[in-house]
């Protein structure tokens, strides 16, 4: 099969997941003969519970030619600067992940190592007092970075979006279907397999059939393709990420509109807030061996801010992923390939970035295992870099009032994260291994915000004079704070660019 001889992709389940692989394969095929078809049933219903992303969902939008202010009026959403986290250290701490570094290097040495210089020395600033995102968004504050190049050492930054998952893939259907994609309501019950291996046949619960010459399953936590029919099993990451139950439930916002997605650490587990236009969402992710639901249900519901506007909806999952996410025929996306915990918003990222190396490994020839084996490595790599980064905010707390904490503590964590402690503790440095998906500030955001604090830094920032040092990083203080001021506060920006419909309320 070469990519001119797959004529119908067929792709099992709708929502984010279905509707992304969709509009993408829509967008890239263009005009070229190719037929496309979801196969969803309303009556199965989505999980809806990922609201919140990180900054790579701009690059697809932009793929896509979506525009981001009709993209974030039409979802109801509003915009992220970072994530807070609350409780996470001890109780009462808190720290910001922001989308952004701590400054431009200077001579080459990066800013977080000048701040460790300055420490050394006993000055009191924080790290966070040069998070250009983290200072906008405590102050409430957002607009795009701006384009004036004297402001790019102190004011570059990225940012997010806090959006309605259902309006999102409603989007997605009406751009898919508008480039010629079909959509199938039906439920299968049965996967036909070709004598060589590969999915043949879907067959329906009314008698129906469809036929393919490639699949992708965007099934769920089911995997009805690649865990069911083909038989490929999965690998379970709980010994590490002991959660594995969430409850979701929004509520009616309050003021302010933040700018950032808020983690606040519970007893078993932490609780997330993703402020939308019209409404919060709110969800508790927790360790069901630490906790029981109706305990965990009450303490949900005792932290909104204002009445929830639905009883809460439960999920329950296994941190970790497939084998391999290629098999055959048949690739997988969303919940179908693998489940790592929102804590970091990484979900739509993982189907993003699965789906768009997809669209570089396209099948071709007879023979694509090396495709696939490639596409397998790259894409097990991105869940471990991002795995460790999620156990970095458990196995460093110092947290003991209860006994999931206390569990978390105990932990040893992946040899691929022990490392990157290590060295950070004795340097300063984080090890960037292949397949990252976030940046040396953003693990020292989490390392400095757990106080995981190096006994030493580079030996280059002793190069500069210190007082220089200090001069520099008080005038990069001086000027973050200048910008967030002339900054619109966020609610402000919304009404003035994307405000949502009235309707929109949830």
């Amino acid at each position: 099969m070469t990519t001119s001889d797959c004529k119908t992709w067929v792709i099992l389940g709708g929502g984010t997941a279905g509707w992304m692989a969709a509009a993408a394969l829509a967008r890239f095929f263009g005009s070229h003969p190719t037929s496309i078809v979801l196969l969803e049933s309303e009556q199965l219903g989505s999980v809806g519970v990922g609201e919140a992303t990180v900054p790579v969902l701009r690059k697809f939008n932009d793929y896509l030619g979506i525009n981001e202010h009709d993209f974030v009026r039409q979802t109801a959403g509003s915009f992220k600067l970072g994530i807070e986290f609350c409780d996470w250290l001890t109780p009462g701490s808190r720290y910001f992940h922001g989308f952004g570094d701590f400054g431009a290097p200077h001579a080459g040495v990066a800013a977080h190592q000048l701040w460790l210089r300055l420490r050394a020395t006993g000055d009191p600033s924080a790290l966070l007092d040069y998070s250009f995102p983290a200072q906008a968004a405590w102050a409430n504050r957002f607009a795009p970075p701006p384009e004036d190049d004297r402001l790019a050492a102190v004011a570059a930054f990225d940012y997010a979006y806090h959006f309605d998952a259902a309006r999102y893939a409603a989007v997605l259907r009406d751009y898919a279907q508008a480039r010629g994609a079909t959509r199938i309501e039906g439920v299968v019950d049965q996967v036909k397999l070709a004598p060589g291996g590969n999915i043949q046949t879907l067959h329906l619960a009314d008698g129906r059939t469809v036929d393919g010459d490639f699949f992708i399953d965007c099934s769920g936590f089911a995997s009805r393709l690649l865990g069911d029919a083909l038989g490929v099993a999965y690998r379970d990451w709980s010994e590490w990420l002991p959660c594995d139950r969430a409850l979701a439930v929004g509520c009616k916002r309050r003021e302010p509109l933040t700018p950032y997605t808020r983690a606040t650490a519970r007893e078993a587990g932490w609780q997330w807030r993703l402020p939308l236009q019209h409404r919060v969402g709110n969800g508790y992710v927790y360790a069901s061996a630490f906790t029981d639901d109706a305990s965990a249900e009450r303490l949900l519901l005792q932290n909104l801010e204002s009445e929830p506007l639905h009883e809460a909806r439960k999920l329950r999952f296994t941190t970790g992923h497939r084998q391999v996410f290629w098999q055959n025929n048949c690739v997988a996306l969303g919940l179908a390939a693998g489940f790592l915990e929102p804590l970091e918003s990484t979900s739509i990222q993982l189907i993003q970035t699965g789906l768009l190396r997809f669209l570089q490994f396209l099948p071709a020839g007879p023979d694509n295992s090396v495709r696939a084996a490639e596409y397998n490595r790259i894409t097990a790599n991105e869940y471990a870099r991002l795995r460790d980064f999620l156990i970095l905010h458990y196995c460093t707390t110092a947290r003991s009032d209860t006994e999931f904490w206390r569990y978390c503590q105990r932990q040893l964590p992946p040899d691929s994260l022990a490392h990157k402690i290590e060295v950070f503790k004795a340097t300063g440095q984080v090890p960037m291994y292949a397949e990252e998906s976030y940046s040396e500030a953003s693990w020292v955001s989490i390392f400095i915000g757990q106080q995981v604090l190096p006994t030493s830094y580079s030996a280059a920032a002793d190069f500069l004079p210190l007082e220089s040092v200090r001069q520099l990083m008080q005038q990069r203080k001086q000027a973050i704070a200048q910008v967030v001021k002339r900054m619109p506060e966020h609610q402000q920006y919304l009404s003035h660019t994307c405000p949502a419909p009235p309707d929109s309320s949830l």
